[in-house]
């Protein structure tokens, strides 16, 4: 019955991550050029799931709307906004957002100050607060969803569990695939270090497909087992930038927003932690460890060569 059920959840998750949704967050760009006279960009990812979402701005703002362009994975809306009041204060709105789709806002006043924020389907508005933003926390919950939205990224974090033993050695090993992943992320997007984005994404294929061979052969990495972790950190710091540099991030607090993006991403994973943890201590509990990790090594090494297929085929094409 226990079998059974495993196997009824692995294929599951198989279907939900072969029609998984790209992350690609949409991204709402107000610059204040005067007082009161907005320049908007409205970045919609192109593969969202229904209708593309409208932005709705205060009646006391006159609205001159430019047609739609593609610009890479996104279709860029230009907006020209004359408010007879500031946006300070104010509530800025989208409909349609779908499920799958997050809004940054990044808002630039005239006087060099800057706020971010987050909008999604539970939270369609935003209200521009009237005093400066200190910490740009809308990042935060990005990273999180970055996190937590990539099958790809969970699966290797599942996979790196099956590899190592005890609850603080799995912090350690994650903490450093944080650590690794912030650095090639902020040689990313510094622009220091650059490769393409399909490339890096077959490598991260890779990386799955390896991890697959290691726990189908019940591998523990018992006396350094950050190492792994930190040399694929390193690999998936570059397919997380690409979050970040697709829909432009803000210049103003750079630094800022890479840290609070990155402490966001090792929040989503250490949320992962005690659930894998737990899946593989009933395994250990009902003596299912092995028929558990013979699992997920089909898992993962299914869906390896499946993405590394389909990213090949993507450059090639």
């Amino acid at each position: 019955m226990a079998c059974k059920l495993v196997k009824t959840l692995a294929i599951l998750f198989c279907s939900t991550a072969l029609f998984s949704h790209e992350f690609n967050p949409a991204h709402l760009v107000i610059n204040e050029l005067v007082e009161n006279e907005y320049e908007v960009s409205w970045m919609y990812p192109i593969k969202n799931i229904g209708a593309r979402a409208e932005v709705f701005f205060p009646e006391s703002c006159e609205r001159k709307n430019q047609l739609p362009s593609q610009k890479g994975k996104y279709l860029v809306e230009k907006i020209s906004l004359n408010c007879a009041n500031s946006l300070k204060g104010q509530i800025i709105s989208v409909n349609n957002l779908s499920v799958l789709t997050d809004a940054l806002v990044t808002i630039t006043h005239s006087n060099g100050e800057v706020f971010e924020g987050l909008m999604n389907l539970k939270r369609s508005s935003i209200e521009i607060p009237l005093n400066e933003q200190v910490y740009p926390v809308g990042y935060f919950t990005l990273g999180i969803d970055h996190l937590l939205s990539g099958n790809d990224h969970i699966l290797f974090i599942l996979g790196l569990l099956f590899l190592i033993s005890g609850f603080l050695n799995a912090v350690k090993t994650i903490t450093a695939f944080t650590f690794a992943h912030s650095i090639t992320l902020g040689l990313s997007v510094f622009e220091l270090v650059s490769l393409p984005q399909a490339t890096v994404e077959a490598i991260i294929a890779l990386t799955i497909i390896y991890l697959a061979l290691e726990v189908s052969e019940s591998k523990k990495y018992k006396s350094t087992p950050w190492l792994i972790a930190f040399g694929f950190g390193l690999l998936h710091g570059l397919g997380f930038a690409n979050a970040l540099t697709g829909i432009g991030i803000g210049n103003e607090q750079l630094l800022l927003s890479l840290l609070f993006f990155n402490l966001g991403i090792e929040a989503g994973q250490l949320m992962l932690v005690p659930i894998f943890g737990s899946v593989i201590w009933l395994a250990h509990k009902f003596n299912l460890y092995k028929q558990s990790a013979t699992l997920t090594s089909l898992i993962l090494g299914g869906m390896g060569f499946f993405w590394l297929i389909d990213r090949v085929t993507g450059i090639l094409g």
